[in-house]
């Protein structure tokens, strides 16, 4: 009875985990090798996406802060820039993130689940798309690596977080 028991356990845990795992996907790592690697990882636990701060001048993506719930991670990246704020509407989020790269970050494009396309930094350098590998996920966090600039950007996808309060 016992060995019954453990082994409907193993099948309901194993059942779990390849729900998790198809649910989730990667994107990058767009731009150069330098830097200090950074992560939000621990950052989504707060709650999905509600902002995004960019600092940006017309060639570089210069530094990048998160609001996840209504925690802000810490700044990665410079100080200097013009700085841009983004709130995402309720229940809103990123579904597909582009942008240029080349050595450095030089372009970010978010684009939203209400349709909205958020635009920041340069022109210049080779293009990337990024899109969830799997339906009906969205934006979890961001990694990469900064020094005075974002210099390289990766994008984390999965199940949005329905039990989070969204503000």
């Amino acid at each position: 009875m016992l060995a019954i028991a453990l082994l409907a356990f193993l099948c309901v845990s194993a059942s779990a985990n390849e729900v998790q795992v198809k649910s989730s996907s990667y994107n990058g790592e767009y731009g150069g090798v330098t830097g200090r690697r950074f992560s939000h990882s621990g950052n989504q636990m707060e709650g999905p996406i509600t902002a995004i701060r960019i600092r940006a001048d017309t060639h570089y993506i210069i530094g990048l802060q998160v609001r996840y719930g209504r925690t802000w991670s810490d700044n990665v990246g410079g100080t200097h820039g013009d700085l841009e704020e983004i709130f995402l509407y309720p229940g809103e989020s990123v579904i597909q993130v582009s942008g240029k790269y080349k050595h450095y970050l030089r372009k970010l494009v978010f684009i939203t689940s209400k349709g909205r396309r958020l635009s920041f930094g340069g022109k210049e350098g080779i293009s990337f798309n990024a899109v969830p590998l799997h339906p009906n996920t969205v934006l979890r966090y961001i990694s990469g690596r900064a020094t005075n600039y974002i210099t390289a950007i990766g994008l984390h996808w999965g199940n949005y977080p329905s039990n989070q309060n969204n503000c």
